[in-house]
């Protein structure tokens, strides 16, 4: 499944090089300044929501207003905000690499969390496969250190932020936008940036090792891996063996979403319909390791405002 999300759409629309709109820096190229981190503990108790979950939203900046800051469309109190701090294609200099952070929510975010209000500000990492790796030979070695290199450069990404929600969440899907349309997990490329295939096939077993590589280096530095994708893509990533299991990483999915505000979620599921978030690699919406859903805005299915979240409040980090 390809699948081409809206903040992508939006950055390619854009045609800018780079940008400051409204709290977010978009640019295409270039470094990514670091800071001190802050953290915290996240508070789990609030009236007036769904019941056992927070709202939140995603990447590119919407509209948050109210004291404390509330959900547009009357969803509540604003939960939380996960922003992209850094992107594989990103780092390397690649034309059409891209972040997507709003500063203005996640500082709305934090200012909720600091009066017990939702878990505050999250990120994520825009992940490259092998096929994106400048050293790549075919090797699991190698396919591990990439997966390391990466995740060095998004810790340091993530401490730049005022991040108080540690799950860093690996952004794993086949984006179908440049360099390279399936992000290097499916096709090798003549060069990271070349946009040009080489070979199109990955196998599975390098996949995981970047993936096992990520995941070490960040658990081993004060944050809790997580991954963003849903069942469809990560199948077609990592297959359905061994390689694709990880029933004990904790797990963002988008899948299914809706463009429709009246029918927000209750729980996992949206309201009056049989549609609940489907999570991917052994998780299910039972387990302690599914932690939020993006069910409107994130795919090619535009609401009109931008990324809208559910996140589990009994699963807090």
């Amino acid at each position: 499944m390809v699948r081409l999300t809206t903040r992508m759409r939006r950055i390619l629309a854009a045609g800018a090089a780079a940008a400051v709109v409204a709290g977010i820096t978009v640019s295409a190229t270039g470094p990514h300044a670091v800071a001190a981190v802050d953290t915290g503990t996240a508070a789990t108790a609030r009236a007036g929501d769904t019941p056992g979950f927070w709202w939140g939203t995603d990447s590119w900046p919407i509209s948050i207003s109210g004291n404390p800051y509330q959900e547009p469309k009357g969803l509540g109190r604003y939960g939380g905000y996960i922003g992209m701090t850094g992107s594989w294609s990103y780092w390397l200099g690649c034309k059409g690499g891209f972040l997507a952070w709003s500063s203005a929510n996640s500082a709305q975010a934090n200012s909720n969390y600091a009066h017990g209000v939702g878990i505050g500000t999250g990120a994520y990492w825009f992940m490259g496969g092998p096929g994106v790796d400048p050293h790549y030979n075919g090797t699991y070695s190698e396919a591990l250190a990439w997966g390391q290199r990466q995740a060095v450069r998004a810790v340091a990404d993530a401490n730049g932020q005022a991040i108080k929600y540690k799950v860093l969440f690996m952004d794993i899907e086949l984006p179908g936008v440049a360099p390279a349309h399936d992000n290097g997990w499916n096709s090798v490329y003549t060069s990271s940036c070349s946009g040009k295939v080489k070979t199109s096939h990955v196998a599975a077993s390098l996949d995981r090792a970047v993936f096992n590589g990520f995941y070490g280096y960040e658990k081993a530095h004060g944050y809790t891996p997580g991954v963003y994708s849903d069942a469809g893509v990560w199948a077609s990533i990592f297959g359905t063996g061994s390689e694709a299991s990880i029933p004990g990483t904790d797990e963002w999915t988008y899948e299914p979403e809706t463009t429709r505000f009246s029918a927000a979620p209750v729980g996992w599921c949206l309201k009056g319909s049989s549609s609940c978030a489907t999570f991917f690699g052994g998780v299910t919406r039972t387990s302690v390791h599914a932690l939020m859903w993006q069910w409107s805005g994130g795919g090619g299915l535009s609401n009109g405002i931008g990324d809208f979240d559910q996140i589990d409040g009994s699963t807090v980090k």
